[in-house]
């Protein structure tokens, strides 16, 4: 019986919280000999990059640690959506530390098998043989992407002296069901990361353009900024964001009219690059957990608190304020409580529309506006002589906020740019990385109203405190992953 190769093998893209049911991507499974011979089969695999990039890009991939995080409090109608990360009480087999696991290394399979045999596919001619050579770009930049997302999420913070030695996920690199690999190091696993960086660029032609459905160089660059402010490499950081922003592709929105087609339609600008999502099937999750409408009745799963309101100002000078966050009626166990702020960055795409639910749209993964945040906190981070620099960065994207330029230096200045962060990346899943990388604890505020969250038992609720540097900053390897693989050690705090 000939060897079998899963090409379209099972990717776990959750659905939402309060789902209990995974989505499977259809099985099917074609022989070896028949996988890779032509560039139509090429293009066929390509399709999958852009499935992985979307399932892993969205939905509980952005929210789940930012419940974790010290943004949000559950309403009285959350249903236990999302109750353990809220409260702290993570396990190794728990639904979500499984699931966001599991993801990426599914994809990872079938990408190792489509990088390791694309030499396989004979190409008619030199149009094909360089459309063969950019998809096995796409394919590294693809992989790089899906590994950032799980050093960042199962591994510590990178530091630069203890990098080496700290441990990350395991480095799986080739298709090889006998494998058992131990954790890589945080640095080798952030080396990997720089490594496809450097083969996606050997082919990766497209020029960068708006709203690009495609991977590009210009999403090359922004990978670049991100993971060298991860790794500490601040200039070049800067300079990365940097060449993305004079580039003038993608010039900040200065109108809440504009802020708002971004956000409700996939369409502006700023966007970099956003998976091709073209129908309602292929808007796989959503964000139902922020702004929740049965018929007419409104019951979010998490509300803002207070503080992240005020981050917004007491006016309508931020023109963020009224997309990112907006009042709402809503109705928690039968009771009505007007004008309550909620998340409404993610209001759904009309296009997208399904039917039955309204909360989808294309994952953004990379837009100018983050470019300008990593600018100023590497030019801040870097030193005393670059703060002018990053004030000068800071300074720019407030103002196309709406907001008045500042003056700080040192602390202040860092501070400024972690609040302008916060409410910039308001819910898109960075928000307990942040933290994480500033060295910052989890502390919950005030509510917005106590008569409609959940208060009790307030320390792992409403008064939640965290130091920096708790075990559950980083999750827990998957128990069933250490169970078949004894190499994988589990990370501190969560068991065995």
């Amino acid at each position: 019986m000939k060897k079998i190769v899963i090409i379209l093998s099972v990717i776990l893209i959750l659905q939402g919280f309060y789902s209990c049911t995974l989505d499977y991507l259809p099985a099917g499974s074609i022989e070896q000999e028949q996988a890779f011979q032509k560039i139509g089969d090429a293009r066929a695999l390509r399709n999958y990059l852009y499935l992985a990039l979307r399932g892993t890009s969205n939905g509980a991939y952005f929210y789940a640690t930012d419940i974790q995080a010290d943004l949000l409090n559950a309403t009285l109608s959350y249903g236990n959506v999302g109750g353990l990360l809220y409260s702290w009480e993570l396990y190794p087999s728990d639904y979500t530390v499984e699931a966001l696991w599991a993801g990426p290394y599914s994809s990872l399979k079938n990408i190792n098998n489509f990088i390791d045999r694309a030499d396989q596919i004979v190409t008619k001619d030199s149009t094909e043989a360089a459309e063969l050579a950019g998809y096995i770009s796409e394919a590294h930049l693809t992989r790089a992407i899906l590994y950032r997302s799980l050093i960042l999420r199962y591994a510590k913070d990178y530091e630069p002296a203890t990098a080496a030695e700290d441990p990350g996920v395991p480095l799986v690199l080739h298709y090889d069901i006998t494998e058992r690999p131990a954790r890589a190091t945080v640095a080798e696993v952030y080396d990997q990361i720089f490594v496809d960086i450097a083969a996606a660029e050997v082919a990766l032609i497209k020029a960068g353009e708006q709203n690009a459905k495609y991977l590009t160089r210009d999403c090359i660059t922004a990978l670049k900024a991100q993971v060298y402010l991860e790794t500490h490499q601040y200039m070049q950081a800067a300079q990365a964001a940097d060449r993305l922003i004079s580039s003038d592709v993608y010039p900040l929105v200065t109108t809440r009219s504009a802020l708002n087609t971004m956000w409700t339609n996939d369409q502006s600008s700023e966007i970099i690059f956003q998976p091709v999502s073209t129908e309602p099937s292929e808007a796989t999750n959503e964000f139902g957990i922020y702004i929740s409408f049965n018929g007419s009745v409104n019951r979010p799963y998490y509300v803002p608190q207070q503080w992240v309101v005020d981050l917004f100002g007491s006016n309508n000078a931020d023109i963020r304020k009224g997309v990112f966050i907006n009042q709402y009626e809503i109705d928690i166990v039968g009771v009505k409580y007007p004008d309550v702020w909620l998340v409404s960055k993610y209001p759904g795409n009309p296009a997208l529309y399904t039917g039955y639910s309204n909360y989808a749209h294309c994952p953004k993964v990379f837009r100018i506006a983050e470019m300008h945040l990593i600018k100023a906190e590497a030019l801040a981070w870097n030193g005393a002589s670059t703060e002018p620099d990053a004030l000068a960065a800071l300074n720019v994207l407030r103002t196309k906020r709406g907001l008045a330029t500042i003056t700080a230096y040192g602390d202040e200045l860092k501070r400024e740019i972690q609040e302008e962060r916060t409410r910039e990346m308001l819910c898109e899943g960075t928000r307990l990385y942040d933290l994480k990388r500033w060295k910052l604890g989890v502390e919950r505020k005030a509510p917005q109203n106590t008569a409609f969250v959940i208060t009790v038992p307030a320390e792992k609720t409403i008064n939640l405190r965290k130091a920096a540097g708790d075990d559950f900053f980083v999750w827990g390897i998957p128990r069933n992953d250490i169970l078949a693989n004894p190499n994988i050690k589990q990370n501190p705090g969560w068991g065995s």
